[in-house]
């Protein structure tokens, strides 16, 4: 998975960490994250990283994306820390 890992950061600029099934040398789940000017090119982009992992694993894996705005994302941030916002 290093490689993997490895790979996604210099190919697609993802932030990339190994999030589940650490004790398990036959699975493993793997969160990147992609930023961008505009949904449109981290969608473009993540659907490029998708094909990249899918082309990697031809027995199968499960991909889960999503899409978070910055607004939304520091909301949660400042919900989580007791901050109120206004």
């Amino acid at each position: 998975m290093q490689s993997l890992k490895a790979h996604l950061q210099q190919r697609f600029g993802a932030a990339v960490a190994e999030t589940d099934h650490h004790d398990l040398w036959q699975r493993c789940t793997l969160t990147a994250a992609l930023v961008g000017r505009t949904p449109s090119v981290v969608d473009d982009a993540a659907a490029k990283l998708t094909r990249y992992v899918e082309s990697q694993f031809l027995q199968g894996v499960r991909v889960q994306r999503g899409l978070v705005s910055t607004e939304d994302a520091m909301g949660e941030i400042l919900r989580g820390s007791g901050r109120v916002i206004n």
